[in-house]
């Protein structure tokens, strides 16, 4: 296991200028490998469905209104979280990736503890998260850190909701 202090958290609140290269491919990775696991594997970006194109191709613009973390092992990219802007007091945590390589060395639960305290630090209440059903590491790691399945907000299949009080 690597000591957590090689670990850096990033913070780009609001507009991202410039956006880090390091963003656009960690955000690619993501959306391919979701891509695959839902079984409608595409060769690259440019056939992920549109809404995950704008977020590959202008993240500045996506998430204008929300905070992205970027995790950092030594000089290398290592993962990303974007947490949304408060809604009715409750924040969102999606686009959570560890790039394969780095896994394993705590940098999930590094930018998960890192959206708390922002999400702490900005009132908010509560965050919650969706999680496709698959994804048992990331279910078993949303646990650990203190999230609790609850009712679904959103309609899509196989999706499981979770929230936790901040």
């Amino acid at each position: 296991m690597s000591d957590q202090r090689d670990v850096a958290i990033v913070s780009c609140p609001g507009q991202l200028a410039p956006v880090p290269d390091a963003l656009v491919d960690l955000l690619a990775a993501y959306h391919l490998q979701t891509q695959a696991e839902k079984g409608e594997a595409v060769a690259g970006v440019d056939e992920l469905p549109e809404r995950y194109r704008a977020e590959i191709a202008d993240p500045q613009a996506v998430f204008a209104d929300d905070v992205v973390l970027l995790a950092f092992s030594r000089d290398a990219a290592a993962g990303c979280l974007v947490l949304t802007a408060p809604v009715d007091g409750r924040s969102e945590v999606k686009r959570l990736w560890t790039d394969p390589g780095f896994r394993g060395r705590g940098i999930a639960s590094s930018l998960i503890s890192a959206a708390l305290v922002h999400s702490a630090e900005s009132g908010v209440s509560a965050v919650q998260l969706s999680v496709w059903k698959w994804r048992t590491g990331a279910i078993a790691l949303y646990e650990r850190l203190g999230f609790a399945v609850t009712e679904s907000w959103d309609e899509r299949e196989d999706l499981v909701c979770m929230e936790r009080s901040v």
